[in-house]
């Protein structure tokens, strides 16, 4: 097997099953493998500690397939990771109320750059990696087997493919090409989706724990959700008992998925509005015009995709934190979320103090938020931890 050869002293990463192996660290590689091969990586010592896939256009040299050198990289191995990945996750996709569910966590499941998420009948998939890329076919038609659904749906076009030297790619990967909008139930909630043109597979299946826990919130209180996209938040918080749900988003075409799904579930339009704006400059037009709300549900995009970009990003946070604490009613809940991996929670947090202080505001938290249940965080790869919330109530 060719082999990738470690520096003295960078194996200590790898003895805790950290999965990354970085350019840095490595000394020399033997045997000129293709992009995407399985590799030998060896210690500084000559000792064989894992077997890995070869990246040479990333940073992320190579990403462990297993730590255990004498494990074959075939399709049974791929079985016994796919197999071990829907079996932590039986109670959650035997469960009636959830019919949407990430089946397959990347390196949380040891599946490195993969990822899998079931909606009703259709399964989506993202091959980030290289590695997975080269066993895309068979990774496919073990799914099929594995998990019986009417069709598998590739959803590869985010720009990180790049970084891997692979070409976005996006289409039918076996049996039926899915609707133009797909139904999921999550705790009673009818969500409408499109597999094919929704953000990542189709909708942020890890805010299903915290769409709950602001559900639990709401009664009696109105309601601002900021970059609403297709209206999770605030059905959740009608369905909760919210007087009114104020829903803002830059893109009128998710606002109008979100109008689809208000209606899915029974709401009118007396009960929310649907605003296509600019966050930003929303939340200053409302403070100058005095409007005051008693829940507010801050769900941005990622300000940050690297550490050098932490600064711009934490700035981004600041503003429309401090912007929307101006509007809270005193007792008012600011639901915040980052899930920009750069930014940690500790300093998150700090940017959420910082920004409530400068609104000439107090606060406590009461809630700590983070990513659903199945997109589970390895507990040697602490990068799989990337959402972080904070429910703050304001004085």
């Amino acid at each position: 097997m060719k082999s990738l050869h470690l520096n003295k002293g960078r194996e200590s990463s790898l003895l805790r099953r950290h999965p990354w192996i970085f350019s840095g660290a490595i000394q020399r590689v033997a045997g000129k493998p293709q992009a995407g091969e399985t590799i030998s990586v060896i210690d500084a010592s000559g000792k064989a500690i894992a077997s890995a896939a070869y990246s040479p256009s990333s940073q992320i040299r190579a990403r462990v397939w297993s730590f255990d050198t004498e494990e074959a990289i075939d399709e049974a191995f791929f079985k016994r990771r796919l197999e071990a990945a829907i079996k932590r996750r039986k109670r959650l996709l035997d469960d009636p109320q959830r019919s949407g569910c990430r089946i397959v966590y990347a390196e949380s499941d040891e599946l490195p750059g993969l990822i899998v998420d079931r909606y009703g009948d259709y399964l989506v998939c993202q091959f980030f990696f290289v590695g997975v890329e080269a066993w895309k076919s068979v990774i496919v038609s073990l799914l099929k087997d594995l998990f019986p659904c009417k069709g598998i749906y590739e959803r590869s076009d985010a720009a990180v493919r790049s970084r891997e030297g692979l070409e976005p790619m996006q289409g039918v990967l076996w049996g039926e090409e899915p609707p133009e909008i797909v139904q999921i139930n999550e705790h009673g909630r009818l969500y409408g989706l499109s597999i094919a043109h929704g953000h990542k597979t189709g909708f942020y299946l890890d805010q299903f724990d915290n769409r709950e826990i602001v559900r639990k919130l709401c009664e009696g209180k109105s309601v601002l959700n900021c970059f609403a996209y297709t209206g999770g938040f605030g059905v959740a918080a009608l369905q909760g008992g919210a007087t009114h749900v104020v829903n803002v988003d830059s893109s009128g075409s998710a606002l109008e998925f979100a109008r689809g799904n208000f209606a899915r579930n029974g709401f009118n339009e007396e009960q929310y509005e649907l605003i296509t704006a600019n966050v930003f400059d929303l939340l200053r037009e409302y403070k100058s015009q005095g409007r005051v709300f008693e829940v507010i549900v801050l769900d941005p995009p990622k300000f940050a995709e690297t550490k050098a970009q932490f600064k711009k990003a934490a700035r981004a946070y600041k503003d429309i934190a401090l912007q929307a604490s101006a509007l809270l009613s005193p007792g008012g809940l600011l639901v915040s979320f980052s899930c920009s991996g750069a930014i940690d929670l500790p300093l998150f947090q700090k940017i959420t103090a910082d920004a409530v202080l400068d609104a000439g505001r107090t606060g406590q938290i009461i809630h700590y938020l983070h990513q659903a249940q199945d997109h589970p965080v390895g507990l040697p790869f602490p990068e799989s931890l990337y959402l972080k919330g904070l429910v703050s109530i304001l004085d």
